[in-house]
């Protein structure tokens, strides 16, 4: 476990680096306000602050400190394991999505919010796996040292591989083909039948199946949601990136309910 000093140095360390990240991007965004001997208070990043100048730059150095001392703990829910691994990583996450939506908030408005809010989600899913293979990977080295089995694979990627030709062909095929096909003036395969039938419908019953067969595989409902996240910018714009919250939520979801009838079956007759 960490030291409550230690987690102190690491607020502070992480917090004075986000301010100075702040003051960064400041200058770099608007050459000159910050160091070019002005008066005035006009370096405060927000573009369409819904507040006074002053006002806005207080807020956001107060809100780039929070973000950097949250990055900062970032590793600390990997000190337990289990239900509170999962419970402390859940509160981390949540807590930057809240810090970045007041920031987004505050500078551009609730129409921007998923712009920032997806790429964070998916990038925040992708450093915490990468985190948890490699602490998981230490637990099966163990396991074999001990002469114990090894059990599945990290996340169930290996038993979630086989349903990446779905992912592919569901998230990066159809709406490919689809666009083709829809006509130029009204847009219904791409603008309404895709987003809100065929990816809700393909991802629930392919997260279904999986999970009927493999359990909770939590890397699938990922892994669609980063194949269809290069379809966005391709045939969308950033304003299309719910669609990738939708794959992700239907397949995750599916999943789970297949993990559900996976176990009932299992259960002796006499079960309740």
């Amino acid at each position: 476990m960490t030291s409550g000093t230690g987690r102190r140095s690491r607020i502070l360390i992480g917090g004075s680096l986000g301010v100075a990240g702040y003051l960064l991007l400041s200058f770099l965004t608007q050459p000159g306000a910050l160091f070019g001997g002005s008066l005035e208070f006009a370096f405060t990043f927000c573009y369409s602050s819904r507040v006074p100048e002053a006002l806005g730059a207080v807020l956001g150095a107060v809100l780039w400190f929070a973000f950097g001392a949250e990055t900062a703990v970032a590793t600390l829910p990997f000190a337990d394991d289990g239900a509170s691994l999962l419970r402390r990583s859940s509160l981390h996450c949540a807590l930057m999505a809240l810090t970045l939506s007041a920031w987004a908030l505050l500078n551009f408005g609730a129409a921007e919010l998923p712009f920032f809010l997806v790429p964070f989600a998916l990038l925040y899913a992708l450093i915490w796996l990468g985190r948890w293979v490699g602490w998981y990977s230490e637990v099966r080295r163990l396991r074999r040292a001990l002469g114990l089995s090894p059990g599945p694979s990290p996340l169930k990627w290996r038993e979630t591989l086989p349903y990446l030709p779905f992912a592919l062909l569901l998230c990066c095929a159809l709406p490919a083909v689809l666009r083709v096909l829809d006509p130029a003036d009204v847009p219904v395969l791409t603008g309404v039948l895709l987003p809100f039938l065929l990816l809700p419908a393909g991802g629930f019953f392919s997260g279904l199946s999986l999970g009927r067969r493999q359990g909770v595989c939590p890397l699938y409902a990922a892994l669609c949601a980063a194949c269809y996240l290069p379809m966005v910018f391709i045939l969308y714009n950033s304003s299309a990136l719910f669609h990738c919250g939708i794959v992700f939520s239907a397949s995750l979801v599916g999943n789970l309910v297949g993990t559900l009838s996976r176990r009932r079956s299992k259960r002796p007759p006499d079960s309740p």
